[in-house]
């Protein structure tokens, strides 16, 4: 997505810019916060935890970008919406006041633009990655998601896409709603049987991406 107004906008204030470490949580589900957060570097994933206590993952985020959602311009203080974990060695994240982002996004069409955008974009890839997790089947989420992590993570490399990030089975289960990382276990040596995928210093490479996106309906 563009975030061309994103840019101007960052680089014309002097947010505070916050440092959290690998595996910490900037936000935790249903706790009340009052910052709007940007990613400046770093990788993060959102998750949210279900009624029995299991997690399910919604995405990684890798580029500067909105990191919690805006909602509301009128309340200071509201519930995160979901958890936000640190992935990388480490984030840098931008500290915005609610209340302040509303104002700056009232007085500038091209960050409403952007911003209407953001959720728009949002919706339309919870809508799809949705229909892809019902209509494939579990083996098929599996494959859903390996496409996604090459689509955000890979680069070419002599042995063919490396995932530039390591993932566990575990963290593929809970992306999928898979209750058992032991039946991701079996799913990826499948494809690795299969000459889809190949493991190297615990991160992951696609020899053949045409064997995933067989079964993945798109």
């Amino acid at each position: 997505m563009e975030n061309r107004a994103l840019k101007e906008y960052l680089n014309t204030h002097s947010f505070p810019v916050i440092v959290k470490k690998r595996k910490k949580y900037l936000t935790y589900e249903g706790l009340q916060d009052c910052y709007v957060y940007i990613l400046k570097k770093g990788i993060i994933k959102t998750s949210v935890i279900s009624r029995d206590g299991r997690e399910f993952n919604l995405q990684y985020i890798n580029n500067l970008e909105i990191v919690s959602l805006v909602k509301d311009e009128y309340s200071h203080f509201i519930d995160a919406p979901f958890n936000i974990r640190i992935e990388s060695e480490y984030a840098e994240l931008y500290q915005i006041e609610r209340t302040q982002f509303w104002n700056d996004i009232n007085q500038n069409i091209e960050l409403q633009n952007y911003v209407k955008d953001y959720y728009r974009i949002l919706l339309m890839h919870s809508m799809k990655k949705m229909q892809q997790m019902l209509t494939n089947g579990k083996f098929g989420a599996v494959c859903t998601q390996i496409f996604e992590l090459y689509d955000q993570f890979g680069i070419s490399s002599k042995d063919g896409i490396l995932i530039d990030f390591v993932v566990t089975n575990e963290e593929i289960a809970h992306f999928c709603g898979i209750t058992s990382a032991s039946s991701v276990n079996r799913m990826m040596q499948q494809l690795k049987d299969m000459g889809a995928i190949k493991m190297k210093d615990r991160k992951m490479i696609i020899k053949n991406l045409e064997i995933i996106k067989e079964h993945i309906i798109f």
